[in-house]
């Protein structure tokens, strides 16, 4: 099952960190969230399931194809990938979350996967 994500215009103002303060909108994982068009990746990306209605629910395409943009720029491992955009806000934020969590995203295996469809 996909389910397309909401707007993200508002997330920098709204993302919430739980030891105070606000992302810095200089940061370059946030100036280039804003260069990527997400809504028409995420519409290309759903055409690449077989049927988006079945299934377990599938990570976004913005987490699939984010991470493999953060995967590649940083020269990191898929397991070395999951485990930095665990510890890094702006990695998050990167990916549309809506606030800092401290957890793995999904298991390191997954990369495969978003390579393979994406």
């Amino acid at each position: 099952m996909f389910v397309l994500n909401r707007d993200m215009a508002d997330l920098l103002e709204n993302f919430y960190l739980p030891f105070g303060g606000r992302l810095n909108p200089a940061n370059r994982w946030v100036q280039l969230a804003a260069l990527i068009p997400w809504g028409i990746v995420e519409e290309k990306y759903v055409r690449s399931f077989q049927s988006p209605a079945i299934g377990q629910k599938a990570y976004s395409a913005r987490i699939a194809l984010g991470s493999l943009i953060i995967k590649e720029r940083l020269g990191l491992s898929d397991r070395e990938t999951t485990l930095q955009i665990q510890e890094n806000p702006y990695l998050q934020f990167f990916l549309g979350y809506t606030e800092y969590v401290d957890e793995e995203p999904f298991h390191h295996s997954l990369l495969t996967h978003f390579r393979e469809r994406l």
